[in-house]
């Protein structure tokens, strides 16, 4: 097994951070401006995005929708708004369906599908700030509905519970499907994806949208993993969402994520190359001798050794300690949590780690009878 892997003075902020990347849609570009920034990258998308099978659902919502004047159009997704509007075109429908979306009061859940509306000629009435489906029903839930058309362009999941609220007060309501979520191509990887998490050996996990994370602990249930991969998002895996929308199925368990001010993967980005140093670097020793950990990464006299997840938390728990003796036993119960392993194994962890840091091993010193010293200055 691989001790470690040097680099070269190179680094960017994310440097020795492993990321999980869940997302389905524009996945490449997310992985590119992580990998970019320094980091390692875990793909596992959770769901994939399920075609209408030759678009007859989609094709008859949008033929109902020209049978009569609509009241409200509301627009859920900017992916969702810009596929229907194309496949209306592609029918021959693409003009009479501008001309009642036009006639009518269109609603836009977020900047997404406000600017794909926009785009198509368009122009919003109203669009909530929390980019929550909630607030559009309430907004509607204020007006007279009975006898008023609402169509309602769905966006992966069916709105059933938005629909039946307006039909609740009257309104008859024309269901968008222009696609759906389905099951994850690779199950594999959501698996490897949930145990990594388990194991903390995930610094950051990533979500562009609520049914991802609903996918990734529905997969973690189904290995009953799920309890354990809540308890390590709360404490050791940072999860990160586009916006408070998307985070939403995890406040619902209380855990707190972050989340840029706009709903956009450079935004995301940014912001977990903020949050993550923030929590996961440290700098060692002064002068000639400095010595940086950043996630599963020790940057030591302008080379970069990234460590495998164990040889990480050896030297982060010397690191807590810097010129200081931590016995075996202290270093069994951070680096070794689960009672498995004993002072041979941390002799044996303590020799790979000094193979991995190469003409460093010496920062690494053996206190004869009491255990190991981090030869830095606090």
């Amino acid at each position: 097994m691989s001790t470690g892997t040097t680099a070269s003075a190179q680094t960017g902020p994310l440097t020795g951070f492993t990321v999980g990347v869940t997302a389905t849609r524009r996945r490449e570009e997310l992985v590119a401006l992580l990998r970019r920034r320094g980091a390692r990258v875990v793909e596992a998308p959770t769901m994939r995005i399920v075609p209408l099978d030759d678009d007859t659902a989609l094709r008859r919502a949008t033929e109902r929708c020209l049978t009569a004047p609509l009241d409200y159009v509301i627009a859920t997704t900017g992916v969702g708004w810009r596929g229907w509007m194309s496949a209306a075109d592609g029918w021959g429908l693409g003009a009479g369906l501008a001309d009642v979306c036009r006639g009518a009061v269109v609603l836009t859940r977020g900047p997404k599908a406000t600017g794909a509306v926009r785009a198509s000629g368009l122009h919003e009435s109203y669009s909530p700030g929390s980019e929550a489906n909630d607030e559009l029903l309430t907004w509607l839930l204020a007006r007279e509905l009975r006898g008023r058309r609402v169509a309602v362009q769905e966006h992966g999941l069916p709105l059933d519970g938005f629909a039946a609220a307006l039909r609740e007060r009257g309104a008859e309501v024309v269901s968008v499907p222009v696609y759906r979520w389905g099951p994850p191509e690779d199950p594999e990887a959501v698996r490897r994806l949930v145990e990594l998490t388990v194991r903390r050996e995930l610094h950051c996990l990533t979500f562009t949208s609520a049914p991802a994370i609903d996918a990734l602990l529905d997969a973690a249930q189904a290995m009953d993993r799920r309890a354990d991969v809540l308890d390590a998002l709360r404490k050791d895996v940072l999860p990160v969402c586009v916006g408070p929308q998307c985070a939403k199925p995890l406040r619902e368990e209380e855990v707190e994520a972050v989340w840029p001010e706009r709903g956009r993967l450079g935004a995301l980005v940014r912001t977990l190359a903020r949050e993550l140093p923030a929590r996961g670097r440290r700098e060692l020793g002064s002068g000639a001798r400095r010595v940086v950990l950043q996630g599963g990464a020790v940057l030591i006299d302008g080379e970069t050794v990234c460590l495998p997840p164990v040889l990480a938390a050896l030297l982060r728990a010397l690191a807590d300690h810097p010129g200081r003796v931590v016995n075996r036993p202290e270093m069994l119960r951070r680096v070794w949590p689960s009672g498995t392993a004993d002072e041979h194994t941390v002799d044996a962890a303590v020799a790979r780690l000094r193979a991995a840091l190469g003409p460093h091993a010496a920062l690494v010193r053996t206190v004869p009878k009491r255990g190991y010293r981090l030869e830095v200055a606090p």
